[in-house]
């Protein structure tokens, strides 16, 4: 109790203090609180605490909102749009070139395997289906052992 009543003073002071610092809020919040009396008493400072944890859930989410909507959200669009752009423009059209290329030669190999590369994908695929109750088991077996 006394680590989470600890923890909620300290949050309480960098979130009131260090992040609105000077602003309207910072001042109306340390109204609402009365940060200039130091609490006392026990039931004052867990008064105290308790309105420091009822601002907190008031202004943190549409702080968080805001910072994400102003801040972090362009700056992922604008990498995003980059990305695209340099997709579209550079990557795209020269890998396009090259499997074009390789399609061109390797073409007729590639057709001709076809069949024989997808019958050895469903015999792999068959033994997977046998080994994996076995190694799940195995994983399973494990996890209790490290519980215990």
């Amino acid at each position: 109790m006394k680590k989470a009543i600890t923890i909620l003073i300290l949050f309480g002071f960098l979130f009131l203090n260090f992040g609105f610092a000077g602003s309207s809020r910072v001042i109306l919040a340390q109204e609402k609180l009365n940060l200039t009396e130091t609490p006392t008493t026990t039931e004052g400072a867990k008064k105290w605490l308790e309105n420091i944890w009822e601002l907190i859930k008031e202004k943190l989410p549409g702080t968080l909102k805001k910072i994400w909507n102003e801040e972090i959200l362009p700056v992922w669009q604008k990498m995003g749009d980059r990305a695209k752009n340099i997709w579209n423009s550079y990557l795209y059209p020269r890998l396009e070139n090259i499997w074009q290329k390789i399609k061109s030669v390797f073409g007729e190999e590639i057709e001709e395997r076809k069949p024989i590369i997808e019958k050895e994908f469903e015999k792999e695929k068959e033994e997977m289906k046998g080994d994996a109750p076995k190694v799940g088991k195995s994983l399973w077996e494990r996890f209790k052992e490290l519980i215990r």
